[in-house]
This record gives structure tokens, sequence and C-alpha cells, in this order.
């Protein structure tokens, strides 16, 4: 059978709809809520900025108070996002050069040896609303065409307009569980694989996920937890002058956005500078082999499953030296990322929330004996059984060997 071909019609008036959506980003005026000017928060301020930096750390989850700038701090970061290379009117955002980054029609594109247009263009956040469907996720085809006339018309979803950026579920847990497993698929793989009536369709999907919800709206699935890298619980500010400078703060910029961004526009261009130094400084950061090994230690010791937890604290206190301007990490920093990059992996305790005291009050103990060289308390298990007589028969307490089962000839009596 004759290889079916990309539909030329259905891709050019895609390409206009997406020329058109980039030029509208391009020509409007951004009046999101400035990051800088969030009060607070900043333990969720610092992680979100870490996946700034390196986004390989793979996300971050925000949970938290209803009305405590979750989804305000999202926005606001995507206004210090740095720009990448993207093949111009292409939907995956496609990679000039690197094909493991670029779409169908722009692989065959680059392979054609025509000129391909390159365009810059901030790295995008991409929101995926509770009620999309799984088709305006993963994308659609038209299965009809393919067959009658061997052409696919592939119409991108989500996935695809947040290859190379960034992925944001808001109300996290609210999310039904179909869905669930098409973003899971996506973020282990880095490609969306869409499959109808035996036509398939597979376009790169490499992005960062970040989640945010609230502590009411249930427990996540322990597949969905674990794709977050970082864990953030955020609390209503209690202190009141910084609760009244944010109520102030919110105020102006309700009465007159334009002129609140502008008051920020300074901090903001700082914050991207500061970024972008940090960005270029962080393959010449280091980290020493003890830091490391003091780190499995504690993922050793807290009962973690797998390595993730060791390498997103790892990756996290790498990208936190960067962040401040440091080529060597040191222990303060590894302390400051251990909480998001850990307590979200320990096995849930019923008596204690995901993310509550009790799992943070024990990675500090943990991490006080690792720095004081206490060795790790034994783990008791029973020796194995001599026999398979022994293992079935029961022990007494009071007697070392196993208990002797005693005979009688004589007839049990029965009353």
């Amino acid at each position: 059978m004759q290889r079916a071909s990309l539909g030329r019609n259905a891709r050019n008036g895609r390409n206009d709809h997406y020329n058109k959506v980039a030029a509208q980003e391009l020509r409007r005026k951004d009046t999101t809520f400035p990051f800088t000017a969030i009060v607070g928060q900043e333990d969720m301020k610092l992680s979100l900025l870490l996946n700034v930096v390196d986004p390989l750390i793979g996300g971050v989850l925000i949970v938290g108070d209803r009305g405590t700038g979750k989804s305000v701090a999202v926005a606001g970061m995507g206004n210090l996002l740095p720009e990448i290379d993207v093949i111009t009117g292409d939907p995956y955002n496609s990679h000039p050069t690197d094909r493991n980054l670029q779409g169908p029609e722009a692989r065959a594109l680059v392979e054609s040896g025509a000129p391909v247009p390159v365009s810059r263009v901030r790295v995008p956040i991409v929101e995926l609303p509770l009620g999309a469907t799984e088709d305006r996720i993963v994308g659609t085809i038209d299965v009809d065409r393919a067959l009658s006339t061997g052409v696919i018309d592939f119409q991108p979803g989500l996935l695809a307009r947040a290859n190379r950026g960034i992925l944001y579920v808001d109300e996290v847990g609210l999310l039904a569980d179909h869905l669930v497993d098409c973003v899971l698929d996506s973020a282990a793989m880095k490609w969306n694989y869409v499959e109808r009536e035996g036509v398939s369709v597979q376009h790169p999907a490499n992005f960062t996920l970040i989640g945010s919800g609230g502590l009411g709206e249930g427990e996540l699935r322990p597949q969905l937890l674990d794709r977050f890298a970082l864990y953030v619980n955020v609390r209503t500010l209690t202190d009141l002058d910084a609760r009244v400078e944010l109520v102030m703060r919110c105020n102006a910029y309700a009465e007159d956005p334009c002129a609140f961004c502008s008051e920020y526009e300074a901090r903001e261009s700082a914050l991207r500078e500061r970024l972008s130094a940090a960005r270029d400084l962080l393959p010449t950061v280091t980290m020493d082999r003890a830091l490391k090994v003091m780190v499995s230690d504690l993922c050793s010791r807290a009962g973690i499953d797998g390595i993730r937890g060791d390498l997103t604290a790892v990756r996290s206190a790498i990208a936190h030296a960067a962040l401040h301007g440091r080529t060597r990490v040191d222990i303060d920093e590894v302390e400051r990322v251990l909480l998001p990059s850990l307590w979200h992996r320990l096995r849930k305790d019923p008596m204690d929330p995901l993310g509550g005291a009790l799992a943070a009050m024990k990675i500090r103990g943990l991490w006080n004996a690792v720095k004081r060289g206490v060795a790790a308390e034994p783990q008791i298990t029973p020796p194995p059984p001599h026999s398979a007589t022994q293992a079935a028969t029961p022990r007494h307490p009071s007697l070392r060997g196993p208990m002797r089962r005693v005979e009688s000839s004589s007839p049990i009596r029965r009353y």
C-alpha cells in the first residue's frame, strides 16, 4: 500500500491559524499580574524559577489554600520564560535542526532541502482545561478521509502546542482519569502517539508539567503525583503587613493593569536577566560527590521508592546554585530544596496529610542524622526457615526451637 501523505490544504490552513495566533501573542500588550509583585509564597516562587533555569528538573505541583496566587504565579512566570527558535508556522514548535523535537511536517520540510523559515517565540504555556476531551488533548485524525484517499489529516491537540514548553493543569485533582493517562503517557515518553482505526500519527511532546490545586480536591493518583518533580504546599498569608501589602497591590492592579505592570517592568526585566545568566552558568556548576551521597542516603533512610527523588534534589540544588550565581553547590542549597523534592514521595501516613508537618519533620530529622554521620537503623527481618516443617510449625514465645507435636495413641474423649 502506498505510504499515506499529509494533506497540504489542511496543513496550510492550520499554519495560517497558528501564524495568526502567534502574531496576536506578539502584538498584545501583556498585562498579566507581574511575578515580582507577588507577596510572600517564597517556596512556590523558588520552585517555579528553578524550573525556568533547568526545565529538566521536571515541573512542580502547587497545592494549598484557595486564593493564594497559584495560577497567578504560573501566569506571571510566562513573562520570565526565554525565547526559542522554532520553524515558522509549525503547530508543534519544531526545532530547526533537532529531529527529536520536530513534528512530521517540519521533518518532511527539512528532509526536502527547502529553505526553513525560523522565528523566535517565547516558550509557550499551554493550559489544559478540565472540560477538555481526549481528542482535544492528543489531537484528532480524519479516519474516513485517511481510509478512502490515503491522506492523513491530523489536527494537533494541546500536547502538540505544549511541545518544548509548559503544560499547566489547574485543579489537577479534578482531572478525569482517562485524561490523566494521556498526559502521563506523553510526559513519560516525550512523544504523543495517536492511533485510530489502524491509522497512526506520532509527534514530539516534550513539555514541563506544572499543576496546581486545592487540598479539598481529593488525593492524586500516585502515578501522577510522581511525575511532578517538586511539590509546594502554600498557605494563606498570616503576617499582617504582608497581607495588607498584597491587598493594596491587587487593588492597584484591578484599577489600572497597564500602569501597575509598567511600575514593575524594571523588576521583571532584572529577573529575566538573572534567569538568563543562571541558564548560561548552569553547565559549569559542580556538586561534590559527598553531597550526592548524603542525598541518596537520606532517600534510602526515608524509604523513597526509585531514584527520582535523588535526581530531583541534585538537579534542583545545582539550579539553585546557578540562580544565585555560584558555580559550586554547598550544603545550604541542598537543604533548601530537600523538602520540595522529597516530601510528596514519602509513603503515605494516614495520620498526616500530603506534605504535612509530620512529613517535613521526618525529612529534617533524617537529614540531621545523615549530617551527623549516625548509622541508619537496621531493618529487622525474620530469618529464613530451616525446613518446610519448621516454617509451618508455630513457635511458642518461651521456647527457642519449634514446638513439638506430641502424638498420642489414646482416643480423644468427647464430651
